[in-house]
Protein backbone atom coordinates (compact mmCIF):
# COMPACT_ATOMS: atom_id res chain seq x y z
CA UNK A 1 0.00 0.00 0.00
CA UNK A 2 2.76 2.10 0.93
CA UNK A 3 5.03 2.51 -2.05
CA UNK A 4 1.36 3.38 -4.06
CA UNK A 5 0.46 6.08 -1.86
CA UNK A 6 3.96 7.68 -2.38
CA UNK A 7 3.33 9.33 -5.59
CA UNK A 8 0.23 11.11 -3.97
CA UNK A 9 2.19 12.38 -1.01
CA UNK A 10 3.12 16.22 -1.77
CA UNK A 11 5.61 16.21 1.10
CA UNK A 12 8.77 15.04 2.61
CA UNK A 13 9.80 11.56 1.92
CA UNK A 14 11.77 11.25 5.07
CA UNK A 15 9.91 8.71 6.87
CA UNK A 16 8.91 6.32 4.04
CA UNK A 17 11.08 3.20 5.22
CA UNK A 18 8.51 3.61 8.16
CA UNK A 19 5.46 4.10 6.08
CA UNK A 20 6.64 0.72 4.24
CA UNK A 21 7.11 -1.05 7.40
CA UNK A 22 3.70 -0.03 9.03
CA UNK A 23 2.06 -0.13 5.75
CA UNK A 24 0.72 3.04 5.57
CA UNK A 25 0.40 5.64 3.73
CA UNK A 26 3.10 8.38 3.40
CA UNK A 27 1.05 10.85 3.85
CA UNK A 28 -0.59 10.00 6.98
CA UNK A 29 2.52 8.56 8.73
CA UNK A 30 3.78 12.41 8.04
CA UNK A 31 0.74 13.86 9.70
CA UNK A 32 0.90 11.75 12.84
CA UNK A 33 4.49 12.01 13.48
CA UNK A 34 4.06 16.23 12.74
CA UNK A 35 1.28 15.76 15.46
CA UNK A 36 3.60 14.30 17.80
CA UNK A 37 6.39 16.76 17.00
CA UNK A 38 3.55 19.93 17.66
CA UNK A 39 3.06 17.87 20.79
CA UNK A 40 6.74 18.32 21.94
CA UNK A 41 6.98 21.87 21.16
CA UNK A 42 3.97 22.48 22.75
CA UNK A 43 5.58 21.93 26.45
CA UNK A 44 8.34 23.40 25.41
CA UNK A 45 6.81 26.40 24.14
CA UNK A 46 5.30 26.49 27.68
CA UNK A 47 7.19 25.93 29.87
CA UNK A 48 10.74 28.04 27.88
CA UNK A 49 8.34 30.64 25.46
CA UNK A 50 5.92 31.12 28.88
CA UNK A 51 4.58 34.85 28.40
CA UNK A 52 5.95 35.79 32.20
CA UNK A 53 9.61 35.14 30.54
CA UNK A 54 9.12 36.43 26.54
CA UNK A 55 7.28 38.86 24.97
CA UNK A 56 3.89 38.40 22.71
CA UNK A 57 6.12 38.97 19.23
CA UNK A 58 8.75 36.45 20.45
CA UNK A 59 5.64 33.89 21.31
CA UNK A 60 4.14 35.26 17.95
CA UNK A 61 7.18 34.47 15.99
CA UNK A 62 8.16 30.97 16.98
CA UNK A 63 4.53 29.93 16.82
CA UNK A 64 3.99 31.33 13.12
CA UNK A 65 7.61 29.51 11.92
CA UNK A 66 6.95 26.45 13.62
CA UNK A 67 3.70 25.97 11.66
CA UNK A 68 5.11 26.76 8.86
CA UNK A 69 7.75 24.30 9.22
CA UNK A 70 5.09 21.51 9.90
CA UNK A 71 3.32 22.22 6.40
CA UNK A 72 6.14 22.34 4.30
CA UNK A 73 7.53 18.73 5.89
CA UNK A 74 3.74 17.49 5.50
CA UNK A 75 2.24 18.93 2.27
CA UNK A 76 5.28 20.57 0.43
CA UNK A 77 5.05 23.85 -1.53
CA UNK A 78 1.36 23.32 -2.05
CA UNK A 79 1.33 24.64 1.64
CA UNK A 80 2.27 28.14 -0.40
CA UNK A 81 -1.71 28.09 -0.98
CA UNK A 82 -1.64 28.52 2.83
CA UNK A 83 -0.08 31.85 2.62
CA UNK A 84 -2.13 33.24 -0.60
CA UNK A 85 -5.15 32.45 0.86
CA UNK A 86 -4.34 34.14 3.72
CA UNK A 87 -2.66 36.66 2.06
CA UNK A 88 -5.72 37.74 -0.14
CA UNK A 89 -7.93 38.08 2.64
CA UNK A 90 -5.85 40.06 4.77
CA UNK A 91 -5.56 42.56 1.99
CA UNK A 92 -9.43 42.71 1.62
CA UNK A 93 -9.79 43.13 5.38
CA UNK A 94 -6.84 46.20 4.77
CA UNK A 95 -8.18 47.61 1.80
CA UNK A 96 -11.99 47.24 1.56
CA UNK A 97 -14.31 49.33 3.19
CA UNK A 98 -15.60 48.50 6.94
CA UNK A 99 -19.22 48.03 5.61
CA UNK A 100 -19.00 45.23 3.14
CA UNK A 101 -15.52 43.94 4.11
CA UNK A 102 -16.66 41.46 5.86
CA UNK A 103 -18.68 39.55 2.98
CA UNK A 104 -15.93 40.14 0.54
CA UNK A 105 -13.29 38.43 2.88
CA UNK A 106 -15.64 35.31 3.33
CA UNK A 107 -16.06 35.49 -0.42
CA UNK A 108 -12.64 35.63 -1.39
CA UNK A 109 -11.56 32.98 1.61
CA UNK A 110 -14.11 30.41 0.46
CA UNK A 111 -13.85 31.21 -3.30
CA UNK A 112 -10.25 30.26 -2.83
CA UNK A 113 -10.64 27.33 -0.49
CA UNK A 114 -13.40 25.52 -3.71
CA UNK A 115 -11.36 26.26 -5.58
CA UNK A 116 -8.05 24.34 -4.39
CA UNK A 117 -10.79 21.88 -3.79
CA UNK A 118 -11.64 21.54 -7.38
CA UNK A 119 -8.20 21.34 -8.50
CA UNK A 120 -7.20 18.69 -6.16
CA UNK A 121 -10.39 16.56 -6.89
CA UNK A 122 -11.08 17.24 -10.26
CA UNK A 123 -7.47 17.48 -12.12
CA UNK A 124 -4.58 16.57 -9.77
CA UNK A 125 -6.59 13.38 -7.86
CA UNK A 126 -4.71 13.07 -4.81
CA UNK A 127 -7.38 9.98 -3.94
CA UNK A 128 -10.21 10.29 -1.61
CA UNK A 129 -8.80 9.63 2.07
CA UNK A 130 -5.49 10.84 1.83
CA UNK A 131 -4.60 13.80 4.38
CA UNK A 132 -4.00 16.62 1.73
CA UNK A 133 -3.34 20.57 2.03
CA UNK A 134 -6.97 21.36 1.85
CA UNK A 135 -7.82 20.12 4.98
CA UNK A 136 -5.75 22.85 7.28
CA UNK A 137 -7.00 25.20 4.70
CA UNK A 138 -10.67 24.53 5.91
CA UNK A 139 -9.50 25.27 9.27
CA UNK A 140 -7.47 28.52 7.77
CA UNK A 141 -11.08 29.46 6.00
CA UNK A 142 -13.01 29.47 9.57
CA UNK A 143 -10.42 31.17 11.47
CA UNK A 144 -10.44 34.19 8.77
CA UNK A 145 -13.88 34.48 8.06
CA UNK A 146 -14.82 34.51 11.78
CA UNK A 147 -12.04 37.35 12.32
CA UNK A 148 -13.86 39.47 9.64
CA UNK A 149 -16.79 39.18 10.86
CA UNK A 150 -15.64 40.06 14.33
CA UNK A 151 -13.99 43.18 13.04
CA UNK A 152 -17.14 44.32 11.46
CA UNK A 153 -19.06 43.88 14.63
CA UNK A 154 -16.57 45.51 16.96
CA UNK A 155 -16.07 48.35 14.44
CA UNK A 156 -18.91 48.91 12.60
CA UNK A 157 -21.80 48.24 15.17
CA UNK A 158 -23.06 49.19 18.77
CA UNK A 159 -22.90 46.68 21.30
CA UNK A 160 -26.82 46.78 21.42
CA UNK A 161 -26.79 45.58 18.40
CA UNK A 162 -25.06 42.49 19.22
CA UNK A 163 -25.75 39.07 21.27
CA UNK A 164 -23.78 38.66 24.19
CA UNK A 165 -21.54 36.28 22.41
CA UNK A 166 -20.92 38.36 19.82
CA UNK A 167 -19.58 41.52 21.86
CA UNK A 168 -17.34 38.87 24.01
CA UNK A 169 -15.87 37.86 20.07
CA UNK A 170 -15.70 41.42 18.59
CA UNK A 171 -12.58 42.96 17.95
CA UNK A 172 -12.14 46.63 17.97
CA UNK A 173 -8.78 47.26 16.29
CA UNK A 174 -7.24 45.50 12.83
CA UNK A 175 -4.89 43.21 13.78
CA UNK A 176 -1.35 43.25 12.78
CA UNK A 177 0.30 40.85 9.72
CA UNK A 178 2.42 38.66 12.15
CA UNK A 179 -1.01 38.49 14.75
CA UNK A 180 -2.55 37.30 12.02
CA UNK A 181 -0.32 34.81 10.18
CA UNK A 182 0.19 33.65 14.44
CA UNK A 183 -3.31 33.35 14.58
CA UNK A 184 -4.20 31.74 11.24
CA UNK A 185 -0.89 29.53 10.79
CA UNK A 186 0.46 28.52 14.28
CA UNK A 187 2.12 24.90 14.70
CA UNK A 188 -0.73 24.18 17.42
CA UNK A 189 -3.41 24.22 14.87
CA UNK A 190 -2.01 24.45 11.70
CA UNK A 191 -2.82 20.46 10.65
CA UNK A 192 -5.71 20.06 12.01
CA UNK A 193 -7.32 23.23 14.16
CA UNK A 194 -9.50 23.28 15.99
CA UNK A 195 -10.76 26.86 15.55
CA UNK A 196 -10.97 29.32 17.72
CA UNK A 197 -11.71 32.51 18.67
CA UNK A 198 -9.13 35.75 17.99
CA UNK A 199 -10.08 36.95 21.13
CA UNK A 200 -9.18 33.57 23.02
CA UNK A 201 -5.96 33.66 20.63
CA UNK A 202 -4.39 36.20 21.91
CA UNK A 203 -5.33 36.14 25.38
CA UNK A 204 -3.10 32.70 25.42
CA UNK A 205 -0.31 34.87 23.85
CA UNK A 206 -0.51 37.32 26.48
CA UNK A 207 -0.76 35.17 28.94
CA UNK A 208 -4.26 36.72 30.28
CA UNK A 209 -6.04 33.41 29.28
CA UNK A 210 -6.07 32.47 33.36
CA UNK A 211 -7.57 35.46 34.93
CA UNK A 212 -11.13 35.37 36.40
CA UNK A 213 -12.90 35.87 33.06
CA UNK A 214 -13.60 32.22 32.71
CA UNK A 215 -14.96 31.55 36.46
CA UNK A 216 -18.20 31.44 35.72
CA UNK A 217 -20.76 29.16 34.16
CA UNK A 218 -23.80 29.39 31.79
CA UNK A 219 -25.99 30.64 34.63
CA UNK A 220 -23.54 33.12 35.71
CA UNK A 221 -22.75 31.50 38.67
CA UNK A 222 -19.21 31.12 40.19
CA UNK A 223 -17.34 27.77 38.77
CA UNK A 224 -15.47 26.91 41.64
CA UNK A 225 -12.74 28.99 43.58
CA UNK A 226 -10.59 31.41 40.94
CA UNK A 227 -7.00 30.18 42.07
CA UNK A 228 -3.90 32.54 42.04
CA UNK A 229 -1.66 29.68 40.47
CA UNK A 230 -1.42 28.99 36.42
CA UNK A 231 -3.43 25.50 36.30
CA UNK A 232 -1.62 22.71 35.07
CA UNK A 233 -3.15 20.79 32.09
CA UNK A 234 -1.21 17.80 32.55
CA UNK A 235 -3.70 15.37 33.60
CA UNK A 236 -6.30 16.37 31.00
CA UNK A 237 -3.77 16.01 28.68
CA UNK A 238 -2.62 12.59 29.33
CA UNK A 239 -6.36 11.54 29.45
CA UNK A 240 -6.28 13.08 25.52
CA UNK A 241 -3.54 11.16 24.66
CA UNK A 242 -4.68 8.01 25.91
CA UNK A 243 -7.63 8.86 24.35
CA UNK A 244 -6.13 9.01 20.60
CA UNK A 245 -3.96 5.78 21.60
CA UNK A 246 -7.77 3.58 22.10
CA UNK A 247 -9.25 5.20 19.45
CA UNK A 248 -6.32 4.70 17.27
CA UNK A 249 -6.17 1.15 18.14
CA UNK A 250 -10.22 0.48 17.41
CA UNK A 251 -9.89 2.21 14.23
CA UNK A 252 -6.87 -0.02 12.90
CA UNK A 253 -8.60 -2.84 14.01
CA UNK A 254 -12.16 -2.51 12.82
CA UNK A 255 -12.06 0.01 9.80
CA UNK A 256 -11.46 -2.94 7.33
CA UNK A 257 -13.39 -5.92 8.95
CA UNK A 258 -16.49 -3.38 8.67
CA UNK A 259 -16.12 -1.22 5.75
CA UNK A 260 -19.05 0.85 4.63
CA UNK A 261 -18.81 0.03 1.42
CA UNK A 262 -19.87 -3.38 1.71
CA UNK A 263 -23.62 -2.45 2.94
CA UNK A 264 -23.96 -1.63 -1.12
CA UNK A 265 -22.82 -5.13 -2.03
CA UNK A 266 -24.99 -6.84 -4.36
CA UNK A 267 -24.66 -10.36 -2.45
CA UNK A 268 -24.97 -8.88 1.01
CA UNK A 269 -27.84 -6.81 -0.33
CA UNK A 270 -29.91 -9.44 -1.81
CA UNK A 271 -29.00 -12.27 1.10
CA UNK A 272 -28.73 -10.42 4.85
CA UNK A 273 -32.12 -9.74 5.63
CA UNK A 274 -33.38 -5.23 6.58
CA UNK A 275 -32.67 -5.59 10.17
CA UNK A 276 -29.58 -7.37 9.76
CA UNK A 277 -28.66 -4.46 7.09
CA UNK A 278 -29.61 -1.62 9.60
CA UNK A 279 -26.90 -3.49 12.46
CA UNK A 280 -24.14 -3.21 10.00
CA UNK A 281 -24.79 -0.15 9.03
CA UNK A 282 -24.52 0.90 12.51
CA UNK A 283 -21.54 -0.62 13.37
CA UNK A 284 -19.36 -0.06 10.20
CA UNK A 285 -20.08 4.00 11.27
CA UNK A 286 -19.17 3.10 14.77
CA UNK A 287 -15.78 1.55 13.09
CA UNK A 288 -15.10 4.49 11.36
CA UNK A 289 -15.52 7.51 14.07
CA UNK A 290 -12.45 6.64 16.38
CA UNK A 291 -10.35 8.11 13.43
CA UNK A 292 -12.18 11.68 14.24
CA UNK A 293 -11.78 10.92 17.90
CA UNK A 294 -8.27 10.25 17.53
CA UNK A 295 -7.01 12.92 14.76
CA UNK A 296 -9.45 16.07 17.28
CA UNK A 297 -8.67 14.45 20.40
CA UNK A 298 -4.68 14.54 19.59
CA UNK A 299 -5.27 18.46 18.44
CA UNK A 300 -6.75 19.67 21.61
CA UNK A 301 -4.01 17.59 23.44
CA UNK A 302 -1.90 19.60 21.49
CA UNK A 303 -3.11 23.24 22.70
CA UNK A 304 -3.77 21.95 25.79
CA UNK A 305 0.13 21.07 26.27
CA UNK A 306 0.40 24.83 25.14
CA UNK A 307 -1.05 26.15 27.77
CA UNK A 308 -3.91 26.81 25.40
CA UNK A 309 -7.58 25.87 26.11
CA UNK A 310 -8.17 26.46 29.90
CA UNK A 311 -11.83 27.17 30.20
CA UNK A 312 -12.51 27.74 34.29
CA UNK A 313 -12.58 25.36 37.37
CA UNK A 314 -15.27 23.11 37.79
CA UNK A 315 -17.18 23.01 41.23
CA UNK A 316 -14.77 21.13 42.98
CA UNK A 317 -11.79 23.11 41.98
CA UNK A 318 -10.42 21.23 39.11
CA UNK A 319 -9.78 23.34 36.18
CA UNK A 320 -11.19 22.45 33.08
CA UNK A 321 -9.81 22.11 29.68
CA UNK A 322 -12.00 22.02 27.26
CA UNK A 323 -12.05 25.62 25.96
CA UNK A 324 -11.50 24.58 21.90
CA UNK A 325 -12.37 21.15 22.40
CA UNK A 326 -14.00 19.49 19.29
CA UNK A 327 -15.96 16.56 20.51
CA UNK A 328 -17.63 14.87 23.27
CA UNK A 329 -17.26 11.24 22.46
CA UNK A 330 -20.27 9.86 25.41
CA UNK A 331 -22.58 12.56 24.47
CA UNK A 332 -22.24 11.41 20.71
CA UNK A 333 -22.29 7.89 21.40
CA UNK A 334 -25.35 8.19 23.48
CA UNK A 335 -26.84 10.72 21.98
CA UNK A 336 -30.73 10.61 21.92
CA UNK A 337 -31.90 13.38 19.22
CA UNK A 338 -29.80 14.34 15.87
CA UNK A 339 -29.25 17.65 17.49
CA UNK A 340 -27.47 16.29 20.60
CA UNK A 341 -25.26 14.59 18.36
CA UNK A 342 -24.25 17.48 15.94
CA UNK A 343 -24.01 19.32 19.57
CA UNK A 344 -20.68 17.46 20.55
CA UNK A 345 -19.98 16.17 17.07
CA UNK A 346 -17.17 19.00 15.57
CA UNK A 347 -18.14 21.38 18.03
CA UNK A 348 -15.70 24.48 17.02
CA UNK A 349 -16.93 24.02 13.08
CA UNK A 350 -20.80 24.36 14.51
CA UNK A 351 -19.87 27.07 16.35
CA UNK A 352 -18.34 28.86 12.95
CA UNK A 353 -21.60 28.06 11.33
CA UNK A 354 -23.63 29.44 13.91
CA UNK A 355 -21.94 32.31 14.25
CA UNK A 356 -21.12 33.20 10.70
CA UNK A 357 -24.75 32.41 8.84
CA UNK A 358 -27.19 30.88 11.09
CA UNK A 359 -27.57 33.77 13.07
CA UNK A 360 -26.75 36.27 10.28
CA UNK A 361 -29.06 35.11 7.60
CA UNK A 362 -32.48 36.23 7.16
CA UNK A 363 -34.02 33.61 5.00
CA UNK A 364 -34.02 30.06 5.78
CA UNK A 365 -30.94 29.74 8.05
CA UNK A 366 -30.66 26.12 8.64
CA UNK A 367 -30.81 25.05 4.87
CA UNK A 368 -27.96 28.12 4.06
CA UNK A 369 -25.82 26.19 7.05
CA UNK A 370 -26.41 22.93 5.95
CA UNK A 371 -25.40 24.39 2.26
CA UNK A 372 -22.56 26.44 3.56
CA UNK A 373 -21.35 23.14 5.25
CA UNK A 374 -21.32 21.14 2.24
CA UNK A 375 -19.19 23.95 0.42
CA UNK A 376 -16.90 24.36 2.86
CA UNK A 377 -16.31 20.41 3.43
CA UNK A 378 -15.69 20.18 -0.69
CA UNK A 379 -16.82 19.29 -3.94
CA UNK A 380 -17.42 16.10 -3.40
CA UNK A 381 -21.21 15.37 -4.69
CA UNK A 382 -21.54 13.06 -1.60
CA UNK A 383 -21.15 15.77 0.81
CA UNK A 384 -24.25 17.74 -0.60
CA UNK A 385 -26.44 14.38 -0.30
CA UNK A 386 -25.18 14.14 3.20
CA UNK A 387 -26.28 18.21 3.91
CA UNK A 388 -30.13 17.70 2.08
CA UNK A 389 -30.36 14.63 3.67
CA UNK A 390 -29.61 16.91 7.02
CA UNK A 391 -31.86 19.12 6.55
CA UNK A 392 -34.95 16.56 5.98
CA UNK A 393 -33.75 14.97 9.42
CA UNK A 394 -33.45 17.96 11.12
CA UNK A 395 -36.44 19.20 10.39
CA UNK A 396 -38.29 15.77 11.58
CA UNK A 397 -36.50 15.34 14.40
CA UNK A 398 -37.30 18.83 15.83
CA UNK A 399 -41.30 18.25 14.90
CA UNK A 400 -41.16 14.71 16.70
CA UNK A 401 -39.30 16.47 20.03
CA UNK A 402 -42.16 19.11 20.03
CA UNK A 403 -44.93 17.17 19.20
CA UNK A 404 -44.21 13.51 20.81
CA UNK A 405 -41.48 14.21 23.69
CA UNK A 406 -44.22 15.81 26.27
CA UNK A 407 -46.03 12.50 26.29
CA UNK A 408 -43.23 10.58 27.60
CA UNK A 409 -42.65 12.96 30.31
CA UNK A 410 -45.51 12.12 32.37
CA UNK A 411 -42.76 9.56 34.59
CA UNK A 412 -39.39 8.27 34.64
CA UNK A 413 -40.01 4.96 33.20
CA UNK A 414 -41.71 6.63 30.45
CA UNK A 415 -38.81 8.87 29.90
CA UNK A 416 -36.37 5.88 30.31
CA UNK A 417 -38.52 4.46 26.85
CA UNK A 418 -38.91 7.15 25.05
CA UNK A 419 -34.46 7.84 25.73
CA UNK A 420 -33.91 4.50 24.46
CA UNK A 421 -36.04 4.30 21.55
CA UNK A 422 -34.91 7.88 20.53
CA UNK A 423 -31.02 6.71 20.74
CA UNK A 424 -31.49 3.89 18.48
CA UNK A 425 -33.21 6.28 15.81
CA UNK A 426 -31.03 9.16 16.05
CA UNK A 427 -27.97 5.88 15.59
CA UNK A 428 -29.81 4.98 12.59
CA UNK A 429 -30.50 8.56 11.16
CA UNK A 430 -26.92 9.46 11.59
CA UNK A 431 -25.80 6.62 10.15
CA UNK A 432 -28.34 6.83 6.81
CA UNK A 433 -27.56 10.23 6.43
CA UNK A 434 -23.71 10.13 6.51
CA UNK A 435 -23.47 6.75 4.54
CA UNK A 436 -23.07 9.41 0.95
CA UNK A 437 -20.41 11.18 2.79
CA UNK A 438 -18.03 8.56 3.07
CA UNK A 439 -19.11 7.31 -0.30
CA UNK A 440 -19.04 10.69 -1.62
CA UNK A 441 -19.93 9.53 -5.22
CA UNK A 442 -23.35 9.81 -6.47
CA UNK A 443 -24.03 6.38 -7.81
CA UNK A 444 -22.74 4.73 -4.87
CA UNK A 445 -25.14 7.38 -2.58
CA UNK A 446 -27.97 6.76 -4.95
CA UNK A 447 -27.64 3.05 -4.89
CA UNK A 448 -27.51 2.51 -1.10
CA UNK A 449 -30.67 4.76 -0.81
CA UNK A 450 -32.63 2.58 -2.92
CA UNK A 451 -31.46 -0.30 -1.31
CA UNK A 452 -33.50 1.36 2.05
CA UNK A 453 -36.15 2.45 0.02
CA UNK A 454 -35.45 6.04 1.05
CA UNK A 455 -37.37 4.89 3.66
CA UNK A 456 -35.91 7.86 6.04
CA UNK A 457 -36.37 10.09 3.24
CA UNK A 458 -39.86 9.09 2.88
CA UNK A 459 -40.79 9.30 6.92
CA UNK A 460 -39.19 12.07 7.56
CA UNK A 461 -41.48 14.22 4.74
CA UNK A 462 -44.43 12.34 6.10
CA UNK A 463 -43.21 13.69 9.70
CA UNK A 464 -42.61 17.11 8.63
CA UNK A 465 -46.34 17.61 7.07
CA UNK A 466 -48.24 15.41 9.50
CA UNK A 467 -46.74 17.32 12.67
CA UNK A 468 -46.53 20.92 12.93
CA UNK A 469 -43.68 23.24 14.07
CA UNK A 470 -43.35 26.56 15.16
CA UNK A 471 -40.49 28.20 13.86
CA UNK A 472 -37.39 28.78 16.38
CA UNK A 473 -36.39 32.10 14.41
CA UNK A 474 -37.62 35.16 16.85
CA UNK A 475 -39.01 38.40 14.77
CA UNK A 476 -36.85 41.14 14.48
CA UNK A 477 -38.71 43.30 17.14
CA UNK A 478 -38.59 40.67 19.57
CA UNK A 479 -34.82 39.82 18.91
CA UNK A 480 -34.31 43.58 19.29
CA UNK A 481 -35.58 43.88 22.40
CA UNK A 482 -34.35 41.14 23.94
CA UNK A 483 -31.10 42.61 22.85
CA UNK A 484 -31.56 46.38 24.04
CA UNK A 485 -32.57 44.20 27.41
CA UNK A 486 -29.28 42.48 27.55
CA UNK A 487 -27.12 45.54 26.88
CA UNK A 488 -29.14 47.69 29.80
CA UNK A 489 -28.76 44.72 32.14
CA UNK A 490 -25.19 42.72 31.52
CA UNK A 491 -22.75 45.71 32.02
CA UNK A 492 -19.57 43.02 33.53
CA UNK A 493 -20.05 40.67 30.88
CA UNK A 494 -17.18 39.25 30.39
CA UNK A 495 -17.17 35.99 31.90
CA UNK A 496 -20.80 35.12 31.09
CA UNK A 497 -19.58 36.33 27.43
CA UNK A 498 -16.78 34.37 27.03
CA UNK A 499 -19.08 30.88 28.43
CA UNK A 500 -21.41 32.02 25.59
CA UNK A 501 -18.35 31.89 23.45
CA UNK A 502 -17.66 28.69 24.00
CA UNK A 503 -20.81 26.73 25.16
CA UNK A 504 -23.32 27.99 22.66
CA UNK A 505 -24.20 24.99 20.63
CA UNK A 506 -25.11 25.13 16.48
CA UNK A 507 -28.53 24.55 15.50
Amino acid sequence: MAPQTTASCTGSTLLQPISEIINLPLDQVNFVACQLFALLMAVWFRLYLHPSKTSPFIRHVVATLLGFYLALFCFGWYSLHFLVQSGLSYSVMVFAGLEHMHKYCFIVTLGYLILCQITRVYVFDYGMYSADFTGPMMVITQKITSLAFEIHDGLTKRESQLTPSQKYLAISRMPSLLEYLSYNCNFMGILAGPTCSYNDYMAFIEGTCYQPRHQENANGKENGKYKQSEPSSKNDVISKLCTCAISLAIYLSLCKLLPVEHSIDDDFVNSTPFLQQVIYLYLAMLALRPKYYFVWTLADAINNAAGFGFNGYNIDGSPRWDLISNLRILDIEFATSFKMFLDNWNIQTALWLKRVCYERCAINPTAATFLLSAMWHGVYPGYYLTFLTGIAMTMAARAIRHNIRPYFLVSGSYKCIYDVITWAWTQVAISYTVVPFVLLAVGPSLKFYRCWYFCLHLLCLLVVLALPVKSRRRQPKEQQDILQKDSVQDTDHNSTDNNCNQKDKAT
